[in-house]
């Protein structure tokens, strides 16, 4: 399973419209960028209070890339 594909999967499982999650990757050199796009009434559940969903997805994803030897930062897209 890709990076993307489990981020994808961890968040439907959190939100109440999965049909709306979507993430796409932008791949650079030495790293690569998660972006996060949920529907407008579920970015407080992905973010979760005082963003502790947020921060445990991205340390999931870094220690991913540690293995990697990759650089992956998730970023939510709240414009949507």
């Amino acid at each position: 399973m890709e990076v993307r594909e489990l981020v994808e999967e961890l968040v439907k499982a959190m939100v109440d419209q999965p049909d709306e999650v979507v993430v796409t990757e932008v791949e650079g050199t030495h790293s690569c960028v998660l972006e996060l796009s949920v529907s407008r009434s579920d970015v407080g559940k992905v973010i979760g209070k005082r963003g502790v969903h947020a921060d445990a997805i991205r340390r999931i994803v870094h220690a991913i890339g540690g293995k990697k030897k990759k650089r992956f930062v998730l970023e939510i897209i709240e414009d949507r």
